[in-house]
């Protein structure tokens, strides 16, 4: 009994920590949504507020199933939670797979999604300040080059573009000056018409942050492996209560086939004969 009871709360807790964070998650990305612009066309692949929205909710639904199933010994809910977790386990093995297979094709996707999120930088703010954080930790700028702002209609370096941002880069972009004090966001203006390789940085977002992947292997391996190791464990939990659940019943059923059993044989004479009905 006391196996089964540690089985029981270990998953309800793993499932109920998951679900507050999952709240929270939820509550980020509702806030973030309302104080943007109503008139801003979002999408889910380059907007922060609402991929967060959209992480949490499911993670809030397969997270609710495990609490329910686990506290209340459900095994509709448990099996619902362990079918759900098995799919997102293949899913994403399958995905490391096929990224192995089609490396190519992966960066392919990505710059263009990196692209995507460079034409909308001014229109959402959450994707604003995102590239701007990534263009400072990595020290990078644009996806490629730092020309590749020019794709931009606010820093697009052409003789129509009305924008005084036209032919620069963000702020971000900017190679930081010793002992500086007060933040200047326009030292990236003009900067795609001079020589910008001591004032910005000029290597790629995408170049600087694969180079930081294979770098951090072992971090990146680790924290890949944590995560499935966590939802492996979830999965063994959920099973061993079930398992659990369906061996009390078959015995609780064998116990009750006996009681009647002795109850008939009391009420019957051996050797009977019943007539079919």
């Amino acid at each position: 009994m006391r196996g089964y009871r540690g089985i029981k709360y270990t998953l309800f807790i793993c499932c109920y920590v998951f679900w507050v964070f999952s709240s929270v998650l939820i509550a980020v990305g509702i806030y973030a949504k309302m104080a943007k612009e109503k008139d801003v066309v979002d999408t889910l692949t380059v907007d922060p507020a609402l991929l967060l929205i959209t992480i949490g909710s499911l993670m809030f639904l397969i997270t609710f199933l495990g609490c329910c199933g686990a506290l209340r010994n459900a095994t509709c809910l448990l099996k619902t939670f362990l079918g759900i977790l098995v799919l997102i386990l293949l899913l994403q093995v399958g995905a490391a797979v096929l990224g192995f297979l089609f490396t190519d094709m992966v960066m392919e996707r990505t710059e263009l999604l990196m692209i995507k999120a460079v034409v909308r930088y001014r229109e959402d703010w959450d994707l604003e300040n995102a590239i701007d954080f990534i263009q400072k930790k990595f020290q990078c700028c644009g996806v490629q080059h730092y020309q590749d702002w020019s794709q931009n209609q606010y820093f697009q370096c052409s003789e129509t573009n009305p924008s005084v941002e036209a032919c620069g880069v963000p702020f971000s972009c900017c190679v930081p000056l010793e002992n500086q004090t007060v933040l200047n966001t326009m030292c990236g203006y003009g900067m795609q018409q001079s020589d910008a390789d001591a004032e910005v940085f000029t290597v790629g977002c995408l170049e600087k942050i694969v180079s930081w992947a294979k770098n951090n292997l072992i971090l990146v391996a680790g924290l890949t492996g944590a995560l499935l190791l966590l939802e492996v464990c979830l999965i063994v939990l959920a099973a061993a209560q079930m398992s659990w659940i369906k061996r009390v019943k078959h015995r609780e059923e064998k116990k009750t086939i006996r009681k009647t059993d002795r109850k008939d044989s009391l009420w019957y004479p051996a050797f009977t004969d019943f007539d079919d009905e």
